[in-house]
């Protein structure tokens, strides 16, 4: 077995550093649909070359479209002791206390209550946010905030990773 014995293993032989909580922001149905639209816009373009040349061109440009926008979409991911949110991460032990809104409460935080100081990664079309503070005294940014489908399970990983 080629294990790294710097890294502990879990009952199941997998290593701690396995990801405690993976989501992709991936955009919302309607952003999809919006951007399957340019497939047969780009084909009238090339209609009058040749029918089946504007066919494959406008098929290659929905599906570029909507697999760029999917693969661009930002991961949120608690692993190795690390919370990820886009390209942005901090160790979960600089992390205080988090907490989670959906709804108007969400609304409310993600508009006129955003504070000044914190660092945020907000997306439309998805309800539920994370607060999350930081406690490093060195760090300018007081708390992240950012938008998830589950701010249950991610404040749940969060709290797992700095326990562990």
């Amino acid at each position: 077995m080629n294990a790294d014995p710097a890294r502990p293993q879990t009952a199941t032989g997998r290593s701690a550093a396995a990801a405690v909580y993976r989501e992709r922001l991936s955009p919302s149905l309607w952003t999809l649909l919006s951007a399957a639209v340019a497939a047969p816009m780009v084909s009238l373009v090339f209609v009058p070359l040749d029918s089946t040349v504007a066919l494959l061109a406008g098929l290659a440009v929905g599906a570029a479209l909507v697999g760029s926008l999917v693969l661009a979409a930002p991961v949120i991911e608690v692993r190795g002791g690390e919370l990820r949110v886009g390209r942005a991460h901090i160790p979960v032990r600089m992390l205080g206390e988090a907490s989670g809104a959906v709804g108007d409460e969400a609304r409310e935080v993600r508009g006129p209550g955003l504070p000044r100081t914190a660092w945020h990664l907000l997306r439309p079309g998805i309800d539920g946010i994370v607060r999350v503070r930081v406690i490093d005294q060195r760090d300018p940014v007081d708390e992240w905030i950012f938008s998830t489908r589950t701010p249950d399970r991610v404040i749940a990983a969060i709290r797992r990773s700095q326990r562990a």
